[in-house]
């Protein structure tokens, strides 16, 4: 290499010398930086759905607000004394209203049978119980539920059924009772409803058969098409009949 004679072209070929040393000798850079000319991008990953991601707070010396759980069993054990206090206080009553078996909402979980929250006036009135008297005989009445199906409806009614028949009522004065009350006052009685009239079960899968000949022949495309049908011209079938046996009758004459 010549000697420089200029300081502007020392400085070119020293900056030029540097660049080519940096990229010659990276054990001085390995730590400091990374290796690719480009910045690393941080990877951010949501749980799923168009959701807020999380932002971690912890500046706000969070070891002294953790909360604890130390007085469960204590709570435990107040909520079994409250429901036997409960028990007590109601004497011969049950501690409990009757509840209705309904099924759970949506296609998920609709296999699966719970408590509702009262029966509908037509659960109701097949059962032979007014709404004005059913809550006072502990059953609870509910104006937003809508029966789809005419099991849930046997279902629930067979449940009023039985809790009818083994319903006590004793009357408010012993020397006067009224109608439907109960003279035996020493009858035994439970206070635990869900134990005396269970909840049913869901459906129960049927044993593998062979498919019978009727179910062969049996077509569930028509025979839904022919209901809608039967609905829907209810009235126009009912006016034509009417018309038709008119001019039958006028022409006897």
């Amino acid at each position: 290499m010549p000697p420089l004679t200029s300081p502007t072209q020392a400085g070119a070929t020293v900056e030029r010398v540097g660049c080519l040393g940096a990229r010659r000798d990276r054990s001085a850079w390995a730590g400091s930086r990374p290796r690719s000319t480009e910045q690393a991008k941080p990877v951010i990953t949501t749980e799923g759905g168009n959701n807020v991601l999380h932002k971690n707070h912890f500046r706000k010396d969070w070891q002294r607000r953790v909360k604890t759980w130390f007085d469960q069993p204590g709570a435990k054990k107040r909520r079994r004394n409250a429901r036997q206090a409960k028990a007590a206080a109601a004497g011969v009553r049950p501690t409990s209203l009757l509840r209705p078996a309904v099924r759970c909402q949506t296609v998920r979980y609709n296999r699966r049978v719970r408590a509702g929250r009262g029966f509908t006036s037509a659960e109701l009135a097949a059962a032979g119980v007014r709404r004005k008297e059913a809550l006072s005989i502990g059953i609870p009445f509910d104006h937003r539920r809508r029966n789809k199906s005419e099991e849930g409806v046997s279902v629930n009614v067979e449940r009023l059924q039985a809790y009818k028949e083994r319903l006590i009522l004793f009357p408010k004065n012993a020397k006067k009772p009224k109608k439907g009350d109960s003279t035996d006052l020493t009858a035994t009685t439970t206070q635990n409803l869900s134990a005396a009239l269970p909840l049913p079960t869901g459906v129960k899968p049927e044993a593998p058969r062979a498919i019978t000949s009727e179910e062969l022949e049996f077509n569930a495309f028509h025979t839904l098409r022919q209901a809608r049908a039967e609905q829907r011209q209810a009235g126009v079938w009912k006016a034509r009949k009417q018309k038709k046996e008119e001019e039958d009758a006028a022409k006897k004459k």
